[in-house]
């Protein structure tokens, strides 16, 4: 089980106590969180109160996040776009708006439910049966290239490429505003944010992260940019696209309210990936086309 120690803040103070542990632990909704507190997994200052609780700024809460449930992950038939495969591992395009795998809120119709069912079960077990053959993570709202492992051999090889930055990963983006330099390297760690669960944050507590960019095209109000990640945080180009002040087009959790792209979901797309074959030894980098809604995108502000 997972421990998550909060801080109420001051600005919390009347807030309920199931909406303030939902906007703070990542993927909660309102509904599981008054379940958690209703069943003693919430505890205010080392005590259980209700879920209409209202805080007054300052408490300690601690929230005791339950195991996920061993049978989450069902193969589903659904269409993969899959880029290259062998008997040890597949490339697959994951289009916007699906989920890596099973979590809350989103029980299946994820990546792994339909790799379950593509590969006939067939997939590495180092990732448990919540994540089996998944070697990194893509978020939902980002699309592009994702590595999957079919054998524990294969996934003990490929992650260790990733932790050596032998694997290379290059996004393309679409960022508000104009950026400064035409390339440029982002160094700066990044951590869970004190002010909101559901975001990561650059911070001095945070781990290191790395990303260099370089600019693609300019428009008016946009910069299409590559990325090329030097290490793997959770939201990392995301976030050090964002501490630039210049947030990712459609980014509602980093972009604040001055949106105005119109997209569903952050204009980000893993265009690249490259790595050495766990068995064989030589390289494989593959490519993938920028999908419909970014080409869209591009002509949109293009006529600007």
């Amino acid at each position: 089980m997972e421990t998550i120690r909060l801080t109420a803040t001051p600005n919390s103070g009347g807030a309920r106590l199931d909406s303030f542990v939902a906007e703070s632990v990542d993927g909660l909704s309102r509904s599981a969180a008054a379940n958690l507190i209703e069943s003693g997994a919430v505890l205010v200052d080392d005590r259980t109160v209700r879920k209409n609780h209202r805080l007054q700024g300052g408490e300690d809460i601690t929230v005791t996040l339950p195991e996920p449930a061993e049978s989450a992950a069902v193969a589903q038939d659904i269409p993969l776009d899959v880029v290259y495969e062998d008997d040890l591992l597949l490339v697959v395009n994951k289009p916007r708006g699906m989920v890596v795998h099973p979590a809350p809120g989103h029980p299946d119709g994820t990546l792994v439910n339909a790799l379950l069912s593509h590969c006939a079960g067939q997939l590495s077990g180092i990732g448990g049966v919540i994540r089996p053959g998944i070697v990194h993570r893509i978020d939902r709202d980002t699309s592009g290239l994702l590595v999957v492992a079919k054998t524990d051999e294969s996934h003990q090889a490929l992650s260790a490429q990733l932790k050596a930055r032998t694997l290379s990963r290059v996004y393309e983006a679409v960022v508000r505003g104009s950026l400064r330099e035409d390339e440029g390297s982002i160094d700066a760690p990044i951590g869970r944010s004190d002010k909101n669960r559901k975001k990561m944050a650059v911070t001095p507590t945070g781990r290191e992260a790395r990303t260099d960019y370089t600019v693609l095209g300019r428009y008016n109000g946009y910069t299409h940019a590559q990325c090329r990640l030097h290490t793997g945080r959770t939201h990392q180009i995301r976030v050090h696209m964002a501490s630039l002040g210049h947030p990712v087009a459609g980014d509602a959790l980093y972009g604040g309210r001055g949106d105005r792209s119109g997209l569903e979901g952050q204009c980000l797309h893993a265009r690249r990936i490259k790595f050495v074959h766990p068995r064989g030894g030589w390289e494989i980098e593959l490519e993938c086309p920028r999908p419909e809604y970014f080409e869209a995108f591009l002509e949109k502000i293009a006529r600007f």
